[in-house]
């Protein structure tokens, strides 16, 4: 049987397959349906500053309700069902508590002092590692892409040295150079990548003339980005990587883990196809890889990488150049273009 074991920021994982933040492990029963599934970890869906900003306000809003009550009222106090991200907290320790596979908090901020306070709040729950959702947008045309990035390094340096446990980025793909961004990173502590982040982007009903939200999941093959910038970043960084984005089945899954990556994590596949796919993605690696010889996944991650194929310029414009040079192979590899 072939060793599907990997590590990740330290984390001795079972599979390379990761359930990324999401609401299928926002319950203690839901979080042991995605263990017995075959997950070999989960991420905590996130904590948001916006979050805890409301819930601070409806605190707040509550309190003052009470400001002017008189000796002769039954009750002083009243009846709150959160304070602050407690509630959050609480559910994230009762999913903790009930699965054997490690649970990782996700925490996505806007200020300083937020990044710091809730962070040591998540790791104080007893989770194994925490995900920094680095997604800021760049609204500040007076702001330079540096100032930013160096916003993000301090923030890094300074929870290195306050946490006892791992921690990893997950990126958005608008930084200016993202590979130099990751290296500062990496320099400054982080544990590991997550390459990319899925955003939410604005959408107008052009009949209501007005803004909406939907749910969109990701579509198959929103991980070509993350496999280029992996594979361009294997073996340069201390950090472990990850890919995410539009991951679906084994060969999504072995694309990542040949460009690099040592794990994947996969959310919408799972909504799509149910948790059951990860039992059937993980048979299918182990098979191709009985086909191949290959005993564990050690002995081919990242031997498609741009640091082993060295001379090559497959990650660069490689792409290109054979579509120029021979426009018949490509469109006959690819017959749905």
């Amino acid at each position: 049987m072939a060793n599907l074991n990997v590590e990740f920021m330290g984390l001795n994982l079972k599979n390379p397959i990761i359930v990324g933040a999401c609401t299928l492990s926002a319950t203690v029963e839901g979080a042991k349906d995605l263990e017995e599934a075959g997950a070999a970890a989960i991420v905590y869906k996130s904590l948001f500053e916006e979050q805890i900003i409301i819930e601070r306000a409806q605190l707040s809003d509550e309190l003052d309700e009470y400001a002017h009550r008189n000796a002769e009222m039954t009750s002083l106090f009243p009846a709150l069902e959160h304070a602050g991200p407690k509630a959050h907290l609480l559910k994230l320790k009762a999913v903790k508590e009930n699965v054997d596979i490690p649970v990782i908090a996700s925490l996505n901020c806007l200020y300083d002092v937020t990044w710091f306070e809730y962070a040591k709040e998540l790791e104080n729950v007893g989770v194994d590692a925490l995900e920094l959702n680095f997604y800021q947008m760049p609204i500040d045309d007076d702001k330079t892409a540096e100032q930013m990035e160096n916003e993000k390094i301090q923030i890094v340096k300074t929870l290195k040295e306050r946490l006892t446990i791992p921690f990893s980025i997950k990126l958005s793909p608008y930084y200016t150079n993202i590979l130099n961004f990751v290296k500062r990173l990496d320099k400054a502590g982080a544990s590991g990548f997550i390459l990319f982040n899925r955003l939410f982007q604005p959408e107008i009903d052009v009949q209501s003339e007005a803004h909406v939200t939907n749910f969109n999941l990701s579509n198959p093959g929103d991980y070509k980005l993350g496999l280029r910038y992996i594979g361009l970043t294997h073996g340069k960084v201390k950090g472990d990587l990850c890919g995410a984005n539009g991951i679906y089945g084994y060969e999504d899954v072995l694309q990542m883990l040949l460009s690099g990556a040592n794990v994947i994590q996969m959310v919408s596949s799972l909504y799509k196809n149910t948790p059951s796919i990860i039992g059937k993605v993980l048979y299918e690696i182990e098979d191709w890889m009985k086909k191949k010889g290959y005993k564990s996944i050690q002995d081919f991650r990242g031997t498609l990488s741009d640091k082993e194929l060295k001379a090559s310029d497959v990650y660069y414009r490689a792409q290109y150049l054979d579509f120029l040079l021979h426009p018949e192979e490509v469109v006959n590899k690819n017959p749905m273009r």
